[in-house]
């Protein structure tokens, strides 16, 4: 039987996103099935699964294949969870997907043909279980502006809002006038939480001899400071609120005052730093999109919405 569905992806730099399911944008692969009990997906020939290890920053993620396999990743777990495809079933997708609103107008074709295809029948073995699969239809749409139609009713309301999507390595923001995209004030800036943590390892290192992961910064940004040295604690809040300083005010060098702009914060690196965004100066009128898969959620209400005006 043949069965259509919509599975919007979100293409993380720190993690990839479906309206479900959230996992590390990092990957191995094996000649042989994977002894562990970690899922894995069988495709071209190899075995694959995830990994804590992320894949390094790449502005264009159609010049690695690895996201075309992410990709199948994240549309075996949607169809693992629905529960209503069999082994006999051939299921038509839809792939509605994103990019920096700033690199739209270059990227949008190309990611587009990229995760289409051929459009041929692909096999996937998902955990053992055998999926067909043919990539419909593929459609792009700005990140940022996605997630914040999640909110469109009262983002239509508001005069003038910039929605900062605070990612993995970039940080996007994107204006609104009246719940309407403005690209002339939009920007990808490379000032991602993963710049921060990189930042925050390598002073710790270096003034205070001890060696942090990723998961300590989290749990002392997230108030879990008493199993951490004091002075460790200090570092690491301080140059957290300087990097929260610094996004700002590279947002207003680049015309976009945040005073005078309602400010709709998205992303997990914009719930990650919550506290300290909420005591900046910079900050008058604001609301946080607290939802990690806000994106994801976006380009589906964005892809039914364009399939209902045809």
């Amino acid at each position: 039987m043949i069965k259509k569905l919509t599975i919007p992806v979100d293409h993380g730099n720190r993690n990839m996103k479906t309206t479900h399911f959230l996992f590390t944008t990092g990957l191995s692969s094996t000649d042989r099935k994977p002894a562990g009990r970690e899922d894995f997906l069988q495709t071209d020939g190899k075995f694959y699964v995830l990994s804590d290890k992320r894949i390094p920053y790449q502005r264009d993620k159609t010049q690695d294949e690895r996201f075309s396999i992410l990709t199948r990743f994240a549309i075996a777990k949607e169809l693992e969870r629905t529960g209503q495809v069999t082994e006999e079933d051939v299921v038509q997708v839809s792939l509605p997907i994103g990019v920096p609103p700033k690199h739209y107008s270059e990227l949008a074709e190309r990611y587009r043909e990229y995760f289409l295809g051929d459009g041929k029948m692909q096999n996937l073995v998902y955990n053992g279980r055998t999926y067909h699969i043919c990539i419909q239809d593929v459609a792009v749409y700005p990140q940022a502006y996605a997630a914040m139609m999640t909110e469109g009713e009262k983002i239509r309301q508001i005069p003038k809002a910039v929605g900062i999507d605070i990612g993995g390595f970039t940080s996007d923001f994107l204006l609104m006038r009246s719940g309407s995209p403005c690209l002339d004030y939009c920007d990808s800036m490379e000032k991602g939480v993963i710049t921060m943590y990189n930042d925050i390892i390598s002073s710790v290192n270096g003034d205070h001899d001890m060696l942090l992961e990723e998961t300590d910064i989290d749990s002392i940004l997230e108030g879990k400071t008493e199993y951490y040295p004091e002075m460790v604690v200090h570092t690491v809040e301080e140059m957290a609120r300087n990097f929260v300083t610094d996004l700002l005010s590279s947002v207003r060098e680049r015309g976009i005052d945040t005073k005078s702009t309602y400010t709709i914060f998205i992303g997990g690196g914009a719930i990650l730093l919550r506290r300290f965004l909420e005591s900046s100066s910079r900050l008058i009128k604001y609301q946080f999109i607290d939802d990690i898969f806000a994106n994801a959620k976006g380009y589906g209400i964005l892809y039914r919405s364009s399939l209902a005006g045809k």
